[in-house]
């Protein structure tokens, strides 16, 4: 099995509204995906078509090879979507233990399962206390819980840390690391765009209800780049911009620069040398995940603010 999923053609409509338009892309077991797009893309409607809550109007999806069926299949995906659906009045033991033996666990396995998960998640003295009086980050590492502890083969996060301190955040984070490394395979749908660049293999950009990138992330940035280098010297140069490079921003001892088309990085540090330059460090400056959204979804072009050391 090459993909543990494949859409083709997906389409969703809404009265006049095209939700999701012809979208189709395969995810192979054990990656971190980021499903990218800004709001009203049809993350949320491919998401709840891939999850059995909402039929496509016309393609198919495929799980495991075969047919997505959602009263097989369902129970092998985790979901935690963005919108929480814990039941407040429930303690928050008996909430993880309603879910997971919703999920197909039996009750002893459900019970190890998740006192494990608690220990792992720092949630031991939580079993007692009502979900009502958790703050949305404590409610949000139950939910994360609640959605993996039954060891779903695909597992969809939206938006997993929201309300989340840096502690608790890099605590979710791991696990998701390590979960994929398990085998799960996880789609991770988010606005932050510097934590898909850090946790995520591929991404799957969507805007207007289609997909318009699609890659590895390394890859995609390779994709966008401009060419342009970071260069320190060993003293303060006055460098100007000639038919080799641009100078596209300069301070101290450090500058900025844009190759020309057709031009190799050992031609600059020819011109250095000849110029009678020294140079301590010579770096490629690789695009942003969030200057390629702009610059795809609102034409935006990629903006030249750098940072100095």
């Amino acid at each position: 099995m090459s993909s543990i999923l494949e859409v083709k053609g997906l389409k969703k409509h809404f009265s006049n509204q095209k939700a999701v338009d012809d979208i189709s892309f395969a995810i192979a077991p054990g990656k971190i995906y980021g499903l990218l797009g800004p709001n009203g893309a049809g993350k949320t409607t491919l998401i709840r078509m891939i999850t059995g809550i909402f039929y496509p109007d016309e393609g198919t999806i495929q799980f495991e090879g075969k047919r997505f069926s959602p009263e097989d299949d369902a129970i092998k995906i985790g979901y935690m979507p963005e919108e929480r659906g814990l039941y407040k009045k429930m303690k928050v033991g008996e909430q993880a233990m309603y879910l997971a033996q919703l999920k197909g666990l039996p009750k002893a396995k459900a019970e190890a399962a998740i006192k494990e998960w608690f220990v792992r998640m720092e949630m031991e003295s939580w079993w007692n206390k009502k979900v009502e009086d958790l703050s949305k980050g404590m409610g949000q590492k139950l939910q994360f819980v609640t959605t993996v502890l039954h060891q779903p083969k695909l597992i969809i996060l939206d938006e997993p840390f929201s309300g989340l301190d840096p502690v608790n955040s890099n605590l979710i984070k791991d696990e998701i690391y390590r979960i994929a490394k398990e085998g799960s395979t996880i789609i991770f749908s988010t606005h932050r765009m510097e934590q898909v660049e850090e946790i995520c293999d591929d991404i799957i950009l969507v805007n207007k209800g289609q997909k318009v990138l699609e890659g590895e992330v390394h890859e995609v940035k390779q994709r966008y780049k401009e060419h342009l280098f970071r260069i320190s010297t060993a003293q303060a140069e006055s460098v100007e911009t000639n038919n080799i490079f641009e100078v596209v921003g300069q301070q101290a001892n450090q500058m900025v620069i844009k190759l020309h088309d057709g031009i190799d990085n050992n031609t600059v540090l020819r011109h250095f040398i000849d110029q009678g330059i020294q140079i301590e460090s010579f770096a490629e400056i690789l695009p942003s995940l969030n200057d390629i959204f702009l610059k795809i979804v609102e034409g935006t072009p990629t903006a030249r603010q750098f940072e100095w050391n």
